[in-house]
């Protein structure tokens, strides 16, 4: 017999994947000296669906990227290796990381990203 429980889990039922997590800051309210932030968490499946959303501009301002796997029991803080992986993408397409990551890709890569690119002569 089912459980409430157990008819009503997040967790895929025998899936063995990785789930993404994307921690993104919202700014709530106007320019007005009481604005607050709020923080949005936003599941992904798939790791080429968190690279896609990110280059897209479908997050704010990204915080933080987490990897879990409930079936192999482990979670880990992938800001990094994404921040890395962005740059990497951003540069063999011959375009800057987007004005809207810049704050994530400082945080996590430790180095401001420029925001344009030098003029060709």
């Amino acid at each position: 017999m089912r459980t409430a429980l157990a008819a009503s889990s997040i967790v895929p039922f025998g899936a063995d994947q990785t789930i993404y997590l994307v921690v993104d800051r919202l700014v709530v309210g106007s320019v007005a000296p009481r604005d607050t932030s709020v923080e949005r968490e936003i599941e992904r499946p798939g790791l080429e669906e968190v690279l896609g959303d990110l280059l897209a501009g479908r997050f704010q301002d990204p915080i933080r990227i987490v990897a879990f796997n409930t079936l192999e029991h482990w979670s880990k803080d992938i800001s990094t290796d994404i921040a890395d992986e962005l740059l990497c993408r951003c540069d063999s397409d011959g375009l800057d990381p987007p004005p809207y990551l810049a704050s994530f890709m400082e945080a996590h890569l430790g180095r401001p990203q420029r925001t344009t690119r030098p003029s060709r002569a």
